[in-house]
């Protein structure tokens, strides 16, 4: 067996080549401090083994994914307690205006909607051209208005003056309509509000520290492959060696 230089490690106490570890300072920091926590005593410039630098990588990897797991718990408790207390009440603006309508407000309505279309034009305008043919030509003798027509001034004065209040009112049930759904909106864009909070702080967590933890994860990974190829080819040598001397004896 070839010669090698051998050194005692200072966690475990048993010697191993130099090969099989790394000096103390030499070993990445959040491992260190690892170490550090059980065996204050160890130097830069000590031994330790791969097995037992491999056995802290391991505890380091342990520690990054728990504290993962709890920012991300804390995340989720901090979004559903927001959630919770938040007041974010959506109400069904249409059933409500439906089933507080009163009788005048159903009135209302109805003549707004009527007053407005084409309908009640064509009407209206047929009402006055009838009025002044009769008026005018005097057909079978009828002539209640003669021009300028003031009776119907007065009609339309009339009409107007009673209509223009009826109109107002649904107007304002209209305003009342657009204001609900303005609070709808209002709620709607709140709760939004704190959900982007929460899905930024979310990603913030993601590349500032889960992201990186991954990569120390995976090149934990590799470190562990390789030390296990090492090994293996640390004991085919060995088999092989010792194939040799049998077969020299």
């Amino acid at each position: 067996m070839a010669n090698r230089v051998i050194k005692k490690c200072k966690i475990d106490g048993k010697s191993f080549p130099a090969h099989e570890g790394k000096l103390f300072k030499n070993i990445a920091s959040p491992v260190r401090k690892l170490i550090r926590l059980k065996h204050p005593e160890v130097k830069n410039t000590d031994f330790i083994c791969n097995r037992d630098v491999l056995f802290y990588e391991i505890q380091h990897v342990n520690n990054l994914i728990q504290n993962d797991n709890k920012r991300n718990s804390k995340l989720d408790r901090r979004l559903t307690k927001t959630m919770d207390d938040a007041n974010f009440e959506i109400t069904d603006v249409n059933d409500i205006m439906k089933n507080s309508l009163t009788f005048g407000q159903r009135v209302s309505d109805g003549v707004a909607r009527f007053g407005g279309s084409w309908t009640f034009i064509f009407i209206f305008t047929g009402i006055l051209v009838v009025w002044m043919i009769l008026n005018t030509v005097e057909l079978f003798g009828i002539h209640f208005d003669r021009f300028p027509f003031i009776l119907l001034n007065l009609f339309l004065s009339c009409v107007a003056a009673i209509q223009a209040p009826i109109i107002m009112m649904s107007q304002n049930r209209s305003a009342d309509l657009d204001r609900m759904n303005a609070e709808n909106d209002y709620h709607v864009n709140q709760k939004s509000e704190q959900e982007l909070r929460i899905l930024h702080a979310k990603l913030d967590l993601l590349s500032r520290e889960q992201v990186p933890h991954n990569i120390d994860i995976a090149r934990i990974q590799m470190r562990m492959i390789g030390e296990l190829q090492r090994e293996i080819m640390g004991l085919r040598e060995d088999i092989s060696e010792l194939k040799e001397k049998s077969k020299s004896e």
